[in-house]
């Protein structure tokens, strides 16, 4: 099957959540060429990264070099800026909100052209290990002093700024004793026709992993069928496995589709709604409830899922103009040494003493989300993510069949 970059991006998401030996040996194996050596050798990066970091020297050097520019697949890059430069006022940021699939695609088509302008790159996706960190696109650089503070499967081959999932989520307000559904199934069933919201999967790297994460565990999903119906499932003409049946029965029970995720919330989680609409959203957006007063709630007891989970990269970019300001903003989204399990954290996150310890973690600090640190305590309502069944992708299985899942989506989507 021809792989287009478009359709390689968005085709197998679940790529991004590599956390193996056998990629970060792949790319430690690669031959850097001349004046990328030289840069990792100056810029103290890769395999010249020092056992003991001179943290002074490198905000002497930061603050010389004047300015860092990202390119993120959040618009929370703006929050983290202005932080960053109030405890930084020498270093300007330049943050930009691309979103998943052009923060790779600007990168490999800029590089690709001899233009070295970005100094972090960080966002999810398939392409993340294989075309950026494999192919020397990216580098991965954790400072020393978060060593022991982040697993090694999140630290090897590329550390994650933050760690985030997919998930089916419901208004409080309209079911306040319990949950609505409590097998997955049930969302394809006449009760909910028209009433359970997403974003376009191929124009969406998180969405699409959800529905490739289902897709994958189709055994699993057929077992929740017969947990929920007392009886076999039987496939629709064309319908490779239960995962695919699922999606399949969801887009003929007239899933709406969203183009923003934040109009999507509303119609789901504000106060008030009559009728309001079940989502599958990035568990982040519980956030909300805090930041503008809404009632979402995750499906926490959901059969036989309710947590999908996805890692957001964060790498430093090839011969990066401002290496020693990219060291310290990666260190500033890791948040403060200071921080500890025991550490208590008043909302809001995102000013005052949060904020001092938070840093640039401030912004994901929210239910939904956590760190990859494993000293980094949980916000209000951010024990949810322990209390739910969760699935992760298996990379090997989601880059052979991504292009399937994508092919299936768009062909049943449009009828």
């Amino acid at each position: 099957m021809k792989r287009t970059l478009h359709h390689l991006v968005t085709a197998c998401v679940a790529v991004s959540i590599t956390i193996g030996a056998a990629a970060g040996t792949a790319a430690a194996k690669s031959n850097y060429p001349a004046e990328m050596e030289a840069w990792l050798k100056k810029a103290q990066l890769g395999p010249y990264q020092p056992k003991k970091e001179d943290w002074d020297a490198i905000v002497r050097k930061a603050t010389e070099e004047g300015e860092v520019i990202v390119y993120s697949s959040t618009s929370r890059i703006s929050k983290i800026g202005k932080s960053f430069m109030k405890k930084y006022p020498g270093i300007k940021v330049k943050g930009y909100d691309l979103g998943s699939v052009q923060s790779v695609e600007k990168t490999i088509r800029e590089q690709s052209a001899g233009i070295y302008s970005v100094d972090i790159v960080t966002t999810a996706g398939d392409q993340v290990i294989p075309e950026l960190l494999n192919k020397n696109r990216i580098i991965n650089y954790v400072p020393n002093a978060y060593l022991n503070r982040i697993p090694k499967k999140f630290r090897d081959p590329l550390l994650p700024r933050s760690i985030g999932a997919m998930a089916f989520m419901y208004n409080g307000e309209a079911h306040p004793d319990k949950a609505p559904v409590n097998n997955i199934w049930e969302f394809t069933e006449p009760k909910w026709r028209g009433r359970i919201a997403m974003k376009n999967p191929p124009n969406s790297l998180t969405t699409f992993l959800g529905v490739a994460i289902i897709v994958q565990n189709a055994d699993k999903m057929a077992a929740a069928y017969k947990l929920h119906t007392g009886k076999p499932i039987k496939l629709s003409k064309g319908i490779a496995n239960a995962g695919y049946e699922f999606w399949y029965r969801l887009l003929k029970n007239d899933v709406v589709i969203f183009k923003s995720g934040s109009k999507m919330s509303a119609a789901v989680g504000k106060k008030g709604l009559k009728r309001p609409f079940i989502s599958f959203d990035n568990m982040s957006r519980l956030g909300y409830n805090k930041r503008k007063g809404y009632v979402l709630r995750a499906f926490v007891k959901l059969e036989p899922v309710g947590r999908l989970t996805y890692l957001n990269y964060l790498g430093i970019a090839r011969q990066a103009p401002h290496p020693n300001a990219a060291k310290l903003m990666v260190a500033y989204i890791l948040g403060s040494t200071k921080i500890n399990k025991d550490t208590k954290l008043e909302p809001p996150y995102t000013k005052g003493k949060s904020l001092k310890l938070l840093q640039g973690f401030a912004p994901f600090f929210v239910p939904g989300n956590i760190s990859p640190r494993s000293d980094m305590p949980l916000p209000e309502g951010g024990e949810v993510w322990h209390q739910m069944k969760g699935w992760v992708a298996d990379p090997d299985y989601l880059w052979s069949e991504g292009p399937k899942i994508r092919d299936f989506w768009i062909k049943y989507s449009a009828k």
